[in-house]
């Protein structure tokens, strides 16, 4: 098996598996009880979160665990507009966000928010030029993602920090979900507000995420009940997930450490072969483009469901667009906000690489493609 889908999940780290069942048989009590078996859990739950800082370089007050990147993003997005619309009710966000940030923001424009998506450039890149003009006196919040998750561009976060430094009442949000163990990001230095991650991204398990925030911002709660995580997040927590996710932060930044470069000439190696192959266009940027996402799309009018299904029977596995929309079969809002064209778009086919793929996968994979686009070609003739 050649597994080419990172970006949609990855695979869990054995070690990580190992935690969340140890964790899960031993210490399954609810962290909240007083008795005993709770308060191993809660210790287990407060070790992680300082893990997890440490990691990240800020303080364990201001992790707040939540099920995945789609939570934080709603929980950032909509906790900000409830807790600041005394302040104003407008939102600046990207043309090119993920569904979890752009959607929330089309639900608060029907509760009367005003929203400035702002469009990106023929590398899939806004700029900080472009968020100071849309700024207003009534702007109280801007969401830009870290990495693109489609076409991989990286958007210009710290210089967007270091202008919104100027405007204190705009608190700054960025989905860091396709960068973190990927593209390296100093949230303090980027002078970031809130920031989310998800487990599962950086081979920990599903079910567990994280939304960082700043000591002293305030999110109106998304869930009401049990006053877990600081008052902010009601719900049991999910500890053996959580410090499962701990444990693959830890080694999948160590894995950064001793294996960036080896991950960006896969990275090169991969764009040779495919710019090699004349029935592909390539559609990530050659520039401030992250180390494991190459997005391409197919010519002639070639369907990219059916090659994804081609390629599965060589058990190899690709996706198209983002694994939360590739069943819509519309085409890519990121490729056609980059002006790629409604056909060029809709033909999209995205390769995500982690830390365990490898040079020696690529000859099979890449004979595998050319053999599902001469078949394809056949049928579209």
């Amino acid at each position: 098996m050649i597994y080419l889908d990172n970006s949609a999940t990855t695979k869990p780290f054995p070690e990580v598996i190992d935690s969340f069942v140890t964790v899960a048989t031993k210490y399954f009590g609810n962290p909240s009880s007083l008795h005993e078996l709770g308060m191993k859990s809660e210790r287990l739950l407060t070790q992680a979160r300082e893990q997890i800082a440490a990691a990240l370089k800020v303080k364990p007050s201001e992790i707040v665990f939540t099920s995945g990147g789609t939570e934080a993003n709603n929980f950032a997005i909509k906790g900000v507009a409830f807790q600041y619309r005394h302040r104003g009710k407008h939102i600046i966000t990207t043309a090119i966000e993920h569904p979890s940030v752009s959607e929330p923001c089309q639900q608060l424009e029907q509760l009367g928010f005003e929203v400035t998506y702002l469009p990106v450039n023929e590398h899939g890149m806004v700029t900080a030029e472009q968020v100071k003009k849309a700024l207003r006196e009534d702007t109280i919040l801007v969401s830009v993602m870290h990495v693109n998750n489609e076409v991989g561009a990286i958007q210009p976060v710290e210089e967007i920090g270091t202008l919104l430094a100027h405007y204190p009442k705009t608190i700054f949000h960025v989905d860091r979900v396709q960068g973190i163990s990927k593209v390296p990001l100093d949230m303090k230095k980027a002078r970031i507000d809130l920031c989310t991650m998800s487990a599962h991204k950086f081979h920990g398990l599903r079910g567990a995420g994280i939304l960082y925030v700043r000591q002293g911002i305030r999110l109106s709660p998304l869930l009401a009940g049990g006053g877990q995580e600081m008052q902010l997040r009601s719900g049991t927590e999910n500890v053996p997930a959580i410090v499962a996710m701990a444990k693959a932060l830890r080694i999948a930044l160590e894995k950064y450490d001793k294996q960036i470069d080896y991950l960006h000439e896969v990275k090169q190696a991969w764009l040779n072969e495919l710019k090699a192959i004349p029935e592909i266009q390539i559609n990530t940027p050659v520039e401030h483009s992250a180390p494991h996402i190459i997005n391409f799309s197919l010519k002639h009018g070639m369907k990219p469901e059916v090659f994804v299904h081609e390629l599965a029977k060589s058990d190899i596995f690709v996706s198209t667009t983002s694994a939360c929309s590739s069943k819509k079969k519309a085409p890519s809002k990121t490729l056609l906000a980059m002006g790629v064209g409604e056909e060029r778009a809709e033909s999209g086919i995205r390769i995500s690489l982690s830390f365990e793929n490898t040079l020696e996968e690529i000859p099979l994979a890449v004979a595998a493609i050319k053999k599902a686009i001469e078949k394809l070609s056949e049928v579209t003739r």
